[in-house]
């Protein structure tokens, strides 16, 4: 049974239940030139609130003049209004990303289609079109097409929400499916071998650090003295040192925005006690030339107290790893063989989460579920030794 309610909602325009359940809010646009009448539009809902939240937010658009008629709206304009209003709370490189993302492959793709009539197929013609190749002679990655799809789908779902869609169009979208990339941690064998060439290397103590707590490469050159408690042996990772498409480096929240505390193993603390008094050092030999400002707390720095340089680790762990035979190692994997010694050491996995800084344990559980796996097989042998010693 229906339900009219022909309320005035906030900001003007009238709400009513319509027949099949839903909320609907009519709201004025303006008026046809040709024949005077009101040209009105709809926003739709499954609540009351809900339909007034976008009536309301509407109204305001109307009155500061910023409203675009559903009807008549582009993707392109859309995607630009999306970008300009709507994104403010995400980090400037993800700003970056999706406009890279919309410019690159929405806009050509859409920017001439009209906002409601973009439709689920042409959204999967341009992914398939991707995957196979067959826009500019390219074959982008699964992970490329999921990527685009997750700033297409945040796009549309505002519209959605404002009241610009009824639904939003990709929701019915089939993505590729993404392989996860095998990871290479240390064997024990090579990871004593490893520790045995970087003594002495101006990387090592860092190395130490990053082998032995699982930080980031980035959190790694953003930890700072302020970060470091010597008396309770813990280090709080709380920002990491990005790099801006301009060049310059600025500090952000971690990956997941939380902060967290690792309790390092004394052989981690005394690898910063050692940064501490060569950083102190370098500052004295550097005299006038060390460079003070925003990096001069950090913890890992150049001989003149600058930030180090991502290429510049990495090219040189590159090096020692390829000559150990080893050359499609890399640093992030630095941060597994922590995760896979944790996990053999026998840290649950909800701790092993939290020190990572991963989101959820489930996650840290589907990277690392083969080390668990192994372990349950080594203790079904280590107890069938064990049971054969008592009925031998």
């Amino acid at each position: 049974m229906s339900k009219s309610n022909n309320k005035n909602a906030k900001g003007g325009g009238t709400i009513r239940q319509r027949p099949d359940g839903r909320w609907e809010a009519r709201y004025t646009v303006g008026r046809d030139p040709g024949t005077g009448k009101q040209i009105q539009r709809s926003v739709y809902g499954r609540t009351q609130a809900e339909v007034r939240k976008k009536l309301s937010q509407i109204s305001t658009e109307i009155d500061n003049g910023v409203y675009k008629d559903p009807l008549k709206i582009t993707v392109g304009e859309w995607l630009d209004i999306w970008l300009e209003e709507y994104i403010g709370n995400v980090k400037p490189n993800t700003v970056i990303t999706y406009t890279i993302k919309v410019n690159n492959h929405l806009k050509p793709a859409f920017g001439a289609v009209k906002l409601n009539s973009l439709s689920a197929p042409a959204i999967q013609k341009l992914y398939n079109d991707m995957q196979k190749g067959r826009r500019g002679g390219k074959a982008y990655s699964a992970k490329a097409i999921k990527d685009l799809h997750g700033v297409l789908h945040k796009a549309l779902q505002q519209a959605v929400q404002i009241g610009y869609l009824r639904f939003n169009p990709s929701d019915s979208c089939t993505l590729p499916r993404v392989g996860r990339r095998d990871i290479k941690p240390f064997e024990n064998d090579k990871m004593a071998e490893f520790l045995r060439r970087i003594q002495g290397d101006k990387y090592e103590l860092l190395y130490i650090v990053a082998l032995f707590t699982g930080m980031r490469k980035s959190e790694l050159m953003g930890l700072t003295w302020d970060s470091v408690d010597f008396t309770h042996g813990s280090i709080t990772v709380k920002q990491q040192l990005q790099l801006s498409p301009d060049g310059s480096y600025y500090f952000t929240t971690p990956k997941n925005d939380k902060p967290r505390t690792i309790h390092a193993a004394p052989t981690v603390m005394d690898a910063l006690r050692r940064q501490y008094c060569k950083q102190l050092e370098e500052r004295t030999a550097a005299g006038k030339l060390w460079q003070p400002g925003a990096f001069q707390n950090i913890v890992f720095t150049n001989a003149f107290g600058g930030h180090m340089k991502p290429k510049t680790i990495h090219k040189r762990f590159k090096a020692i790893v390829t000559e150990m035979g080893l050359p499609d190692m890399r640093f992030h994997d630095l941060r597994h063989t922590y995760a896979v010694m944790s996990i053999q050491a026998g840290d649950d996995i909800k701790t092993v989460q939290e020190n990572m800084g991963h989101h959820t344990a489930a996650f840290t559980l589907d990277v690392y579920g083969h080390v668990t796996e192994q372990m349950r097989q080594d203790s079904a042998s280590r107890m069938e030794q064990l049971i054969q010693r008592i009925i031998s």
